[in-house]
């Protein structure tokens, strides 16, 4: 065989084998989005609605597919969908007018985006941004404020959600002026895990960097301690968490303020239901 045809050989063998791992790429986003077709359960907020309450929802949501980087709603436009992520995560972006940006929110499989649609608001006070990729259920905002305004159950559901959110948000604004970049990072892995169904996610050092408002070169250093004490696997554009008490022990306060909000909050929601 001649040398060109040896690198014909590979060549085919290489496309051949690209062609088998495209469809099986396929294969497995077809069984996850018959799995989350079937089940609403993916996503938390979505879940903890009685049979009757989801039921009325149904006919208004739909599965779509959010890729990295996909700008969902920007800063001060209007809201015209909702989306309840079940595997995707989503970020808040807070920018300012020199064009950098820092993330105050992470929504995952435990939320929704689009809250002021509920307090009465009609427009995004910052960016929706799709931060790792994945599926979520898209809903019209007009629809989901004449469910809230519909239904006692969801109202409170939501207002409950809301109040764990802003603990978020106002968390995030102080550890990010208070606490040191490792603790910022182990703070924003635990919050990532907890949000999406998985312990490994796609994501460069430079989006880190974005989200936490810092530079490249930090999250580098600090995410490259992690790695070295076996807390973390970080390889190009992806993490995943090894070892979570080992994060928690290094993460600052912070996470732990709320987790424990989320799990206080929500919980009722469940005993709200039995009233219902």
């Amino acid at each position: 065989m001649s040398s060109m045809d040896a690198v014909r050989c590979i060549t085919r063998r290489e496309v051949d084998q690209n062609k088998k791992y495209a469809h099986s790429a396929r294969i497995r986003e077809e069984k996850i989005m018959l799995t989350l077709k079937s089940d609403l359960h993916g996503n938390h907020l979505l879940g903890a609605l009685p049979a009757h309450e989801w039921q009325a929802l149904t006919p208004h949501l739909e599965l779509v597919q959010l890729r990295t980087g996909q700008l969902l709603c920007d800063s001060g436009q209007r809201i015209h969908h909702v989306y309840f992520p079940t595997t995707a995560i989503i970020s808040l972006l807070h920018s300012m007018e020199d064009g950098s940006s820092a993330e105050i929110a992470a929504i995952g499989r435990e939320g929704m985006t689009g809250v002021p649609i509920l307090t009465g608001g009609d427009t995004m006070p910052t960016r929706v941004q799709v931060q790792c990729p994945g599926f979520a259920y898209r809903m019209s905002a007009a629809a989901l404020r004449e469910q809230f305004n519909r239904s006692d159950f969801l109202r409170r559901l939501m207002l409950l959600y809301m109040q764990a959110l802003l603990t978020q948000v106002a968390q995030t604004a102080a550890c990010n002026r208070h606490h040191s970049l490792s603790k910022q990072l182990c703070r924003w892995l635990l919050i990532e895990i907890d949000r999406t169904p998985s312990n490994e996610f796609q994501v460069t050092q430079q989006m880190i960097a974005d989200m936490l408002g810092v530079r490249r070169e930090g999250v580098t250093e600090a995410a490259g301690k992690l790695h070295d004490a076996g807390l973390i696997h970080h390889s190009r554009g992806c993490i995943k968490v090894l070892d979570r008490a080992g994060l928690e022990a290094r993460a600052c306060e912070c996470y732990g303020i709320v987790k424990r909000e989320f799990d206080r909050m929500l919980p009722r929601v469940h005993q709200a239901e039995e009233v219902c």
